[in-house]
């Protein structure tokens, strides 16, 4: 029986989270951290970072690609609903005939 061979998880460094997401470095820590003066910036769904080193943390790229997929997702689907209410709450099918 063939054995399954699993790559090993990538871990990302900031820099590269910076690019692959489009946030600064600064809006990143924000999204990790409650802050009672800026509540909005919290993000719980946002991956959190692992340590590799003595000062050195990285993120596991499949959940930053998880996270950059779940964001694409609910920002089509609010703008579904913004095009709907434009609408006035009209729904169209797939070809774009109003129902």
């Amino acid at each position: 029986m063939a054995a399954i061979k699993q790559s090993a998880p990538t871990i990302l460094r900031r820099n590269q989270v910076e690019a692959r997401t489009g946030l600064s470095r600064s809006t990143i820590y924000a999204k990790m951290r409650r802050n009672p003066k800026r509540p909005g910036d919290f993000d719980s769904t946002f991956p959190k970072p692992i340590a590799v080193g003595a000062r050195a943390v990285g993120w596991i790229e499949a959940e930053i690609d998880a996270w950059l997929a779940a964001q694409i997702e609910k920002s089509r689907a609010q703008a579904n609903e913004s095009e709907q209410a434009r609408r006035g709450g009209k729904r169209t099918d797939e070809a774009g005939a109003i129902r």
